[in-house]
């Protein structure tokens, strides 16, 4: 009675198990499955062994890292708090748990932001960001973090921080180069350092001080990926950048549509094609 049982059980396991199909079924069927086994085996290894070398070989070397503005918030702690200087953080509600307020204690600090909340001052929309204050209003350092990236026309949000900023006053930028996609649908663009030098270029009267990625991040495609991509390395990968700009001359009538490609890229050009 046990031995039919088990007989019948065998011929369910093989018309609907695959595995138990190639174990227990046609020599054929046991060599391609350990042969599938041992492939995956070889690419896990592989994988692990690349994973387990240095991490500096995932960094590009033609890709600035940032040094002076590293460590960003002391920097400008250090330049910007003091008596008469103006300070202006766009997108500062507190959100992440980084309130910088009291690191400019002894300047005027004023918080802005699309919504209201803790830490904001203005409220409003940074695309129209010099409509909210008196004409003439001009600040020493105008500074966001990790907000440039849900700006929908960030070169417009460049302009407006232009017009609000003195001459010899700094803009700094720290936003993403490679990031989790976050606070969608409003998670627009991610930025590189040519990026920032574009929309803050000498076009619009500024001077690049740095330009540099920070957090070096280690990465692989998914095992979802396209079958040609799927767990392959990924280098040169970076979570953010930062940007570091004085302003040296008034530019009246910026206009977008009338800046030649060549007033913003300077003497970089697009690398030349490889010849066979």
């Amino acid at each position: 009675m046990w031995y039919a049982i088990k007989n019948i059980l065998k011929k369910i396991l093989l018309k609907i198990n695959p595995v138990y199909r190639a174990v227990h079924g046609s020599k054929n069927q046991l060599d391609n499955l350990l042969e599938i086994e041992n492939k995956n085996k070889l690419e896990l290894e592989n994988i692990v062994k690349y994973f387990c070398k240095d991490d500096n070989e995932y960094l590009h070397q033609d890709v600035p890292m940032a040094n002076l503005t590293k460590n960003w918030s002391g920097y400008l702690t250090e330049i910007g708090n003091k008596k008469g200087m103006k300070i202006l953080e766009v997108g500062s509600r507190v959100v992440t748990g980084l309130n910088l307020r009291n690191n400019f204690s002894e300047a005027e600090y004023i918080g802005f932001d699309f919504y209201a909340g803790d830490n904001v001052n203005v409220v409003g929309d940074a695309h129209k960001l010099s409509t909210y204050f008196q004409k003439n209003e001009k600040f020493d350092i105008i500074f966001s973090s990790v907000v440039f990236e849900h700006f929908a026309m960030p070169w417009i949000v460049a302009k407006e921080m232009s017009k609000l900023l003195k001459i010899d006053g700094y803009i700094f930028i720290a936003t993403h180069f490679s990031f989790s996609s976050h606070e969608r649908p409003w998670h627009f663009f991610q930025f590189s350092d040519m990026a920032l030098k574009v929309l803050f270029s000498p076009a619009m009267g500024f001077e690049c001080v740095e330009a540099g990625m920070v957090h070096p991040i280690v990465g692989r495609f998914s095992s979802s990926a396209d079958i040609t991509l799927k767990n392959k390395p990924v280098t040169g990968l970076y979570s953010g950048v930062h940007f570091l700009a004085k302003k040296i001359k008034n530019i009246e009538n910026f206009d977008w549509e009338k800046i030649n490609i060549n007033d913003v890229v300077g003497e970089t050009k697009y690398p030349e094609p490889i010849k066979n």
